[in-house]
């Protein structure tokens, strides 16, 4: 069994040979195949270099287009910096008034410089090892992306000072994130991830408001392309696990901080739940034995649909043993 077929049959929750492991690899992968970040980020091919490698040594069953939230936001005309080994960061905010919303233009894909690498590296995917590995392309959420182009402390005073006008942005960032899915899926995307970490901290009520309705319609939109949806939102979503199931993504991440137990129980029979052993205090810093024993309890919590991963990215320097160690308690 491959892990294309692997986790297709998971999510029917069919029998499996080994629960797939999903560890999102990043700086990690960059790192493991000696490139500086600055390169895996900006040449598709290192990137997809950098997942096929990982995930055939380390027994992850996913590749993955994911590298950092700077993609849409470049090309819709934001400032970001590249350092030369570290993950891009946002320079500054392209929306100070949101009077510059009427020259805020969708980009076509394709058209856009960072979205046309990521594009590149999912047809590159689906040429090296289509059918042998899903392949996960990625999105920023609207509300993550509308923080990116307003600024996280703005957009958070936004939603009590200026909903109509944060409602409109997030209107061009729903619209820019399904255009973006749409052409990740024609080069051969089995899933999109949708990355939406700022949703974590705004509470159940600004959630209903300013991120379900957004996430719903990207994820209506990769499911009309016969696509799957993950949903990826750092933090502690313990609050919002009853509204965030609704959403009808196919794999819910959970972060470390999230109770496992009672996600499992809320997604029954819904969506699939991924994670969730703490990235730094365990895979990172803990021993292989350890972690064996964190997956193990992941293992047992779950139900034959989860999935199992870290909370979050891997860190760059995870050690390998303990990478190793993931897979052991996942054979069935």
């Amino acid at each position: 069994m491959n892990s294309y077929e692997r986790v297709f049959k998971r999510l029917e929750g069919k029998e499996v040979d080994k629960i797939p492991n999903l560890n999102i690899i990043m700086t990690f992968a960059a790192k493991f195949i000696d490139v500086p970040y600055s390169k895996y980020v900006r040449d598709y091919r290192y990137l997809v270099e950098g997942n096929i490698k990982c995930c055939e040594e380390f027994g992850i069953d996913m590749v993955s287009a994911i590298s950092d939230p700077c993609r849409e936001g470049h090309d819709m005309g934001a400032k970001i910096k590249l350092p030369h080994d570290d993950v891009p960061y946002f320079d500054g905010n392209l929306i100070v008034d949101y009077k510059q919303l009427d020259s805020l233009n969708i980009v076509a894909p394709r058209q856009g410089e960072r979205m046309l690498d990521r594009i590149k590296a999912v047809e590159l995917f689906k040429r090296k090892v289509g059918g042998t590995y899903p392949i996960l392309g990625w999105v920023e959420g609207s509300f993550a992306e509308a923080c990116d182009l307003r600024g996280m402390h703005q957009t958070m005073l936004d939603i009590y000072e200026n909903p109509e006008n944060l409602e409109q942005l997030l209107e061009i960032c729903t619209e820019q994130a399904i255009c973006f899915a749409e052409e990740q899926v024609k080069a051969g995307a089995d899933f999109i991830g949708i990355g939406d970490a700022a949703a974590s901290l705004i509470g159940p009520a600004n959630y209903n408001k300013f991120v379900f309705p957004y996430e719903k319609r990207i994820i209506n939109a990769v499911h009309e392309l016969d696509a799957k949806v993950k949903l990826h939102i750092c933090g502690n979503i313990n609050p919002i696990l009853e509204q965030i199931v609704e959403t009808k993504s196919d794999i819910i991440d959970l972060d470390w901080m999230v109770d496992f137990k009672k996600a499992i129980e809320i997604f029954e029979d819904k969506t699939s739940a991924n994670g969730n052993f703490d990235p730094v205090d365990i895979l990172m810093r803990g021993t292989a034995e350890k972690v064996k024993n964190e997956v193990k309890k992941c293992v047992e919590i779950g139900n034959k649909t989860t999935f199992i991963s870290a909370g979050c990215e891997v860190p760059a320097s995870t050690p390998y043993d303990n990478m190793y160690a993931v897979n052991g308690p996942l054979y069935q």
